[in-house]
Protein backbone atom coordinates (compact mmCIF):
# COMPACT_ATOMS: atom_id res chain seq x y z
CA UNK A 1 0.00 0.00 0.00
CA UNK A 2 0.90 3.78 -0.32
CA UNK A 3 -0.16 6.62 1.35
CA UNK A 4 -2.31 7.35 -1.67
CA UNK A 5 -5.78 9.33 0.13
CA UNK A 6 -8.59 7.00 0.12
CA UNK A 7 -12.12 7.89 -0.63
CA UNK A 8 -15.03 7.23 1.46
CA UNK A 9 -15.83 4.10 -0.81
CA UNK A 10 -12.10 2.64 0.12
CA UNK A 11 -10.70 3.43 -3.33
CA UNK A 12 -7.01 5.35 -4.01
CA UNK A 13 -7.54 7.87 -7.26
CA UNK A 14 -7.49 6.65 -10.39
CA UNK A 15 -6.32 2.92 -9.04
CA UNK A 16 -6.68 0.79 -12.11
CA UNK A 17 -3.63 3.07 -13.43
CA UNK A 18 -1.71 3.16 -10.92
CA UNK A 19 -1.28 -0.03 -9.11
CA UNK A 20 -1.68 -3.71 -10.73
CA UNK A 21 -3.95 -5.41 -10.54
CA UNK A 22 -2.73 -7.69 -7.81
CA UNK A 23 -1.65 -4.71 -5.63
CA UNK A 24 -5.54 -3.70 -5.82
CA UNK A 25 -7.73 -3.80 -2.11
CA UNK A 26 -10.66 -5.96 -2.42
CA UNK A 27 -12.71 -3.04 -2.27
CA UNK A 28 -10.91 -1.14 -5.74
CA UNK A 29 -10.96 -4.70 -7.47
CA UNK A 30 -14.80 -5.36 -6.72
CA UNK A 31 -15.33 -1.42 -8.07
CA UNK A 32 -13.52 -2.76 -11.81
CA UNK A 33 -16.54 -4.66 -12.40
CA UNK A 34 -18.56 -2.05 -14.16
CA UNK A 35 -22.18 -3.85 -14.27
CA UNK A 36 -22.69 -5.05 -17.58
CA UNK A 37 -24.02 -8.45 -16.64
CA UNK A 38 -22.20 -10.02 -19.28
CA UNK A 39 -19.99 -12.17 -17.34
CA UNK A 40 -23.05 -14.14 -15.66
CA UNK A 41 -24.34 -15.09 -19.56
CA UNK A 42 -24.36 -18.69 -20.12
CA UNK A 43 -21.46 -19.85 -22.60
CA UNK A 44 -20.63 -22.50 -25.31
CA UNK A 45 -17.06 -23.68 -25.62
CA UNK A 46 -16.58 -25.63 -28.93
CA UNK A 47 -14.60 -28.45 -27.29
CA UNK A 48 -12.72 -28.88 -30.40
CA UNK A 49 -11.28 -25.39 -31.05
CA UNK A 50 -11.97 -23.64 -27.56
CA UNK A 51 -13.97 -20.93 -28.91
CA UNK A 52 -16.28 -19.57 -26.62
CA UNK A 53 -19.75 -18.56 -27.20
CA UNK A 54 -22.21 -15.98 -25.32
CA UNK A 55 -25.84 -17.23 -25.35
CA UNK A 56 -28.65 -14.69 -24.00
CA UNK A 57 -29.47 -17.40 -21.26
CA UNK A 58 -28.36 -15.76 -18.37
CA UNK A 59 -27.65 -17.17 -14.80
CA UNK A 60 -30.40 -17.28 -12.24
CA UNK A 61 -29.36 -15.22 -10.37
CA UNK A 62 -28.65 -12.45 -12.39
CA UNK A 63 -31.56 -9.35 -11.96
CA UNK A 64 -31.85 -8.35 -15.65
CA UNK A 65 -32.82 -4.56 -14.68
CA UNK A 66 -29.68 -4.24 -12.83
CA UNK A 67 -27.31 -6.70 -14.24
CA UNK A 68 -25.91 -7.60 -10.83
CA UNK A 69 -26.08 -11.06 -8.81
CA UNK A 70 -28.96 -11.25 -7.27
CA UNK A 71 -26.76 -13.03 -4.19
CA UNK A 72 -23.80 -11.26 -4.81
CA UNK A 73 -22.16 -12.78 -1.27
CA UNK A 74 -23.53 -16.03 -1.46
CA UNK A 75 -23.46 -16.62 -5.13
CA UNK A 76 -21.42 -20.38 -4.49
CA UNK A 77 -23.96 -21.65 -2.56
CA UNK A 78 -26.78 -21.28 -5.28
CA UNK A 79 -24.20 -21.37 -8.13
CA UNK A 80 -21.20 -23.98 -7.27
CA UNK A 81 -20.00 -23.57 -11.19
CA UNK A 82 -19.94 -19.77 -10.60
CA UNK A 83 -16.50 -18.71 -11.33
CA UNK A 84 -15.30 -16.40 -8.21
CA UNK A 85 -12.75 -13.79 -10.66
CA UNK A 86 -9.35 -13.27 -8.38
CA UNK A 87 -6.02 -11.74 -9.80
CA UNK A 88 -4.38 -14.60 -9.28
CA UNK A 89 -7.02 -16.44 -11.38
CA UNK A 90 -7.61 -14.02 -13.79
CA UNK A 91 -4.64 -15.17 -16.41
CA UNK A 92 -7.04 -18.73 -16.85
CA UNK A 93 -10.44 -16.98 -17.02
CA UNK A 94 -9.85 -14.19 -19.04
CA UNK A 95 -9.76 -15.79 -22.72
CA UNK A 96 -14.14 -15.96 -21.68
CA UNK A 97 -14.82 -12.84 -20.22
CA UNK A 98 -16.61 -10.24 -22.62
CA UNK A 99 -13.94 -7.84 -24.61
CA UNK A 100 -15.16 -4.56 -22.72
CA UNK A 101 -14.43 -6.40 -18.76
CA UNK A 102 -12.50 -4.02 -16.61
CA UNK A 103 -10.68 -6.73 -15.53
CA UNK A 104 -9.56 -8.29 -19.03
CA UNK A 105 -8.76 -4.97 -20.33
CA UNK A 106 -6.42 -4.16 -17.75
CA UNK A 107 -4.81 -7.37 -17.44
CA UNK A 108 -4.15 -7.42 -21.36
CA UNK A 109 -2.60 -3.49 -20.70
CA UNK A 110 -5.34 -1.73 -21.89
CA UNK A 111 -7.75 0.79 -20.33
CA UNK A 112 -11.04 1.44 -19.27
CA UNK A 113 -13.51 3.12 -21.62
CA UNK A 114 -15.49 6.26 -21.45
CA UNK A 115 -18.38 4.37 -20.09
CA UNK A 116 -17.15 2.35 -17.34
CA UNK A 117 -18.46 4.19 -13.95
CA UNK A 118 -15.18 4.58 -12.40
CA UNK A 119 -14.71 7.08 -15.27
CA UNK A 120 -18.30 8.55 -15.59
CA UNK A 121 -18.64 8.75 -12.18
CA UNK A 122 -22.13 7.28 -12.52
CA UNK A 123 -23.33 3.13 -12.34
CA UNK A 124 -25.52 3.86 -15.13
CA UNK A 125 -23.37 4.86 -17.76
CA UNK A 126 -22.90 1.06 -18.65
CA UNK A 127 -26.78 0.75 -19.47
CA UNK A 128 -26.41 4.59 -21.10
CA UNK A 129 -23.72 3.49 -23.29
CA UNK A 130 -25.83 0.09 -24.23
CA UNK A 131 -22.97 -2.12 -23.48
CA UNK A 132 -24.88 -4.10 -20.72
CA UNK A 133 -27.18 -7.00 -20.74
CA UNK A 134 -30.03 -5.31 -19.02
CA UNK A 135 -33.34 -6.34 -19.93
CA UNK A 136 -32.25 -8.82 -22.90
CA UNK A 137 -31.69 -12.07 -21.17
CA UNK A 138 -33.22 -14.83 -20.76
CA UNK A 139 -33.37 -16.78 -17.53
CA UNK A 140 -31.38 -20.56 -17.63
CA UNK A 141 -34.33 -22.09 -15.90
CA UNK A 142 -36.98 -21.19 -18.99
CA UNK A 143 -34.63 -22.55 -22.06
CA UNK A 144 -33.31 -25.98 -21.81
CA UNK A 145 -29.49 -26.39 -21.81
CA UNK A 146 -29.98 -28.35 -25.13
CA UNK A 147 -31.38 -25.12 -26.77
CA UNK A 148 -28.50 -22.57 -25.98
CA UNK A 149 -27.39 -22.74 -29.41
CA UNK A 150 -30.52 -20.96 -30.60
CA UNK A 151 -29.37 -18.36 -28.37
CA UNK A 152 -26.08 -17.73 -29.55
CA UNK A 153 -24.57 -13.97 -29.72
CA UNK A 154 -22.74 -13.16 -32.64
CA UNK A 155 -20.83 -10.06 -31.57
CA UNK A 156 -20.45 -8.76 -27.55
Amino acid sequence: MTDDPIDRRGLRPRFWERHPLHKLTSQEWEALCDGCGKCCLNKLEDADTGDVYFTRIACRLLDDQTCRCGQYETRKQFVPECVVLKPETLKDVAYWLPSTCAYKLLHEGGKLYDWHPLISGTPDSVHDADVSVKGWTLPEYEVPEEDWEEHIIEDL
